[in-house]
């Protein structure tokens, strides 16, 4: 039912807990099974039923397990942009007391398995599951036939205990990876917040560009992101950005493509660290947006467009400074000519 999975990290990263495939995993385990794609407070609950008996099992390796790619992707050919890439997700479950994450190869051929054939050829025959914890909308086996309740009675036939979180609420809607993605999509950065409980970020690896935010006095870092991850509404954004683990630096970054620059041109990410200057090709970098300044438009001239983008600048330095982010300027090593992205 598929071999290993290998997924890229983010550079310069260090995996603080291992990203296994089923057959690598350390057994006996004790299960949070779901996608927890976002790893929101819900989420969070059902991780927190494995990890707080880990202590009365000293045996079972607490452990998520999830499916890589969505089962849509393989089912109906729809693309699933990723809240959080597995490399990501690596450094959210750390803290959380998980010990490993493993990701099921989802196939065709695992689609076709019945619940109870699921249960014992992946939750027993692979892993070894001791406990299993899920939401109470978890769905599995051919044609979603399984639900969180037939998990409990196939699971006791094999001696698995089996524990059903219900869903968490906010108001009158759940707390969901769905709701998350909508707060994104809308641009609103502390909606998507407050339902994460943590930032919304995003890394890249900084690439070579063509050098026009240089000519027009704005030099910025453009960002090799990977394709599997949820980016917000585009447009112009406060935010920070952070260098090799270093602090997060005040900046401006532009989602999106380049009406007055380049018409043609595909979406990018442009990111410009305000009032720094910094050699950044080749490097990785961590960008948390803040806040969305407008959305983007063309203009008459490009002028107006440095004109327009110093107000961004001006405005994001002051976001900034009102949340306490940033240090003093500072040319560190390179030629002003060189900063941010030549």
């Amino acid at each position: 039912m598929g071999g290993s999975i290998w997924l890229p990290l983010p550079l310069g990263s260090v995996a603080l807990i291992p990203l296994r495939s089923p057959q690598e995993a350390l057994r006996p385990t004790a299960i949070a099974l779901g996608s927890f794609d976002g790893l929101h407070q819900g989420h969070r609950r059902v991780i927190a039923a494995v990890t707080a008996a880990a202590g009365n099992e000293a045996a079972a390796i607490p452990t998520v397990v999830s499916f890589w790619p969505h089962p849509r992707e393989v089912l109906h050919g729809e693309a699933r942009l990723r809240l959080d890439l597995p490399a990501e997700k690596l450094h959210l479950l750390e803290p959380l007391g998980i010990e490993q994450l493993v990701l099921v190869p989802f196939s065709r051929e695992l689609a076709a398995l019945s619940p109870e054939a699921f249960v014992e050829q992946v939750l027993v025959g692979q892993l070894a599951a001791q406990r299993v914890a899920v939401g109470d909308n978890f769905r599995f086996g051919a044609g979603r036939s399984g639900d969180s309740q037939a998990l409990a009675v196939i699971g006791a036939l094999h001696g698995i205990e089996v524990q059903v979180l219900p869903m968490l609420w906010d108001g009158e809607e759940r707390v969901s990876s769905s709701r998350i993605r909508r707060a994104l999509g809308a641009g609103d950065l502390a909606e998507a917040r407050r339902l994460l409980e943590r930032p919304y970020r995003f890394s890249g690896l900084v690439v070579r560009g063509r050098g026009l935010g240089r000519q027009l006095g704005w030099p910025t870092a453009n960002l090799q992101v990977d394709g599997r991850k949820f980016l917000p509404l585009e447009g112009v954004y406060a935010a920070t950005a952070s260098v090799a683990g270093g602090p997060m630096l005040p900046a401006v970054m532009n989602l999106g493509p380049q009406p007055t620059v380049d018409p043609t041109a595909p979406s990018a990410v442009e990111v410009h660290l305000l009032d720094r200057q910094l050699e950044l090709e080749g490097l990785e970098l961590v960008v948390e947006p803040l806040q969305l300044l407008r959305r983007q438009q063309t203009f008459a001239s490009f002028e107006q467009l440095a004109a327009q983008i110093a107000a961004d600048a001006q405005l994001a330095r002051a976001l900034s400074a009102w949340i306490g982010v940033g240090e003093a300027p500072t040319n560190e090593g390179c030629d002003p000519a060189e900063q941010q992205n030549p």
